[in-house]
């Protein structure tokens, strides 16, 4: 078993700052070329940080102290009995309410379904959104310093291989932290609905309620191989420099291949069907695709969200977590699928989107169909995998019928 460093605190990540900086003072003007994982530097925002280390990785190794950073709605009861955890997907973060800023690069993505006298009402309940092990927003990840000394580097290429059970195991070390003995409610969709079924199986009497939204037990082949690709394009990269370009002499970060990664990531997130519909075959403006440069509109819309995703997020942390997604088996040790699904005590709503190509209804419905008297929905959408980010009636009504079960 190999002992891995480091502390990793919001304490320590300050004490990093040159002397006389603040955090309003901006960043470094080239960070960004670089990666677009959060610093310091950038302010807390509505991040809190928790640390929750040691932890025994799945591989053996294990991260000496780990940070979480997590943000967090509404009142605790008394008896903490209204907590509700909820778990991001693969580009996501902590934020899932409140303004874009300097220490948030996105407006919260889950602003329909979350707040006062929404599905996950905060008058009522007590939300928590960690950012995921792995991840670049504020928790120990690729791109945070290996060790709490001054001066210390990025984990880089040194980061160790998680699983999505490592991560769960993070977030369960953050619930007893807080002192709350069991969640009322487990959501996610897409990555965050792989670690709340983990999280329902792994730990059973301490999930009351599950929600998971286009996810599934295990990562399919297709996933895989789509995933094979994105992690190839940034690999790729001639400023990868194999996983250690934080600190490179050249200044810049593979930010080419993670927009690479994106376009392949976001095509399988929509249907063929509303890319048609929006773009069909038409140029961008006044640019013409026949000269060689000109771009078609859908060309120009996969560059556009190419371009964001590299401003805010962090090439590593892309790898690693879409690796942890690539060996996501509930059923591995555990008899298979069937029999691990079965050890859930949760009451479970299972929703799956009709147009959903990379996590089709067949593959969600192996959830249903195996966790102890699941709820079974399928939600219609016309733009496929990232329905489960935007409103959607029926959506808010499952879930509202479940919290008041």
């Amino acid at each position: 078993m190999t002992l891995l460093g480091a502390r990793h605190d919001a304490g320590n990540a300050w004490s990093r700052l040159a002397p006389g900086a603040t955090p309003s003072s901006g960043a470094v003007p080239s960070r960004r070329a670089i990666s677009g994982a959060w610093s310091p530097q950038d302010g807390p925002g509505d991040r809190l940080f928790a640390e929750v280390g040691p932890l025994q990785l799945e591989s053996g190794d294990t991260l000496e102290e780990v940070t979480l950073a997590y943000e967090t709605w509404g009142e605790l009861d008394p008896d903490a009995s209204n907590a509700v955890l909820v778990l991001h997907a693969l580009t996501g973060d902590s934020h899932v309410r409140g303004p874009a800023g300097a220490a948030h690069p996105s407006p919260g993505w889950w602003e329909t379904m979350v707040g006062p006298g929404l599905p996950l009402d905060t008058d009522r309940y007590f939300v928590i959104a960690p950012n995921v092990l792995g991840g670049c927003q504020g928790s120990t990840g690729p791109s945070t310093p290996r060790s709490a000394e001054p001066g210390a580097r990025p984990w880089g290429s040194r980061f160790p291989r998680l699983t999505i059970r490592d991560q769960v195991l993070a977030e369960r070390a953050l619930r007893q932290q807080l002192g709350i003995g069991h969640w009322a409610l487990v959501v996610g969709g897409s990555m965050g609905g792989m670690r709340a079924v983990e999280w329902a199986v792994s730990y059973p009497e301490e999930v009351e309620r599950l929600v998971v939204i286009a996810a599934s037990a295990r990562a399919s082949a297709d996933q895989i191989a789509w995933n094979s690709a994105q992690i190839a394009s940034i690999r790729a990269d001639a400023a990868f420099h194999g996983g250690d370009y934080y600190d490179h002499p050249s200044g810049r970060g593979p930010r080419q291949g993670l927009g690479a990664a994106r376009r392949i990531a976001h095509t399988t997130y929509r249907t063929a069907e509303e890319l048609e519909s929006r773009f069909s075959n038409r140029p961008q403006d006044s640019e013409d695709p026949l000269r060689g440069d000109g771009r078609h509109q859908v060309t120009s819309y996969l560059d556009h969200h190419a371009d964001k995703l590299s401003r805010r997020f962090d090439a590593n942390s892309y790898l690693v977590l879409v690796q942890s997604m690539n060996t996501h088996d509930v059923g591995r040790g555990r008899g298979g699928v069937a029999a691990a699904l079965e050890r859930v005590r949760a009451r479970s709503l299972i929703v799956a989107i009709d147009s959903d190509r990379l996590f089709p209804p067949h593959l969600v419905a192996e959830l249903a169909e195996h966790i102890p008297g699941a709820r079974w929905e399928l939600a219609t959408s016309p733009i496929g995998h990232d329905a489960f980010l935007v409103a959607h009636h029926d959506l808010d009504k499952w879930i509202s019928e479940l919290m008041d079960r």
